[in-house]
């Protein structure tokens, strides 16, 4: 029964992927919308969206855009908490 169950998890994720991880980011969010709340959730999905976005500019080696985000966060950080 075990080695069934990972077969149809192993065909659907081959076979129907966007489905399949769907389903699953849909499901994690309703739970958290029912256990956390909807504001809660819907501030953790804007900062992993946040923490996806400068990640990724960063694999990619944009220099610019990384020198940019350091600027602008010592413009918003008051003067005794900048320490780099």
């Amino acid at each position: 029964m075990k080695e069934d169950i990972l077969n149809f998890i192993k065909y659907q994720l081959k076979e129907h992927y966007g489905r399949t991880v769907g389903v699953i980011i849909g499901f994690v969010i309703a739970v958290s919308v029912l256990l956390i709340g909807f504001f809660s959730t819907l501030f953790i999905i804007i900062c992993v969206g946040a923490g996806l976005f400068i990640g990724n500019k960063i694999d990619k080696g944009d220099s610019e855009f990384l020198d940019n985000v350091i600027y602008r966060l010592q413009r918003l950080l008051p003067p005794f908490s900048r320490r780099w």
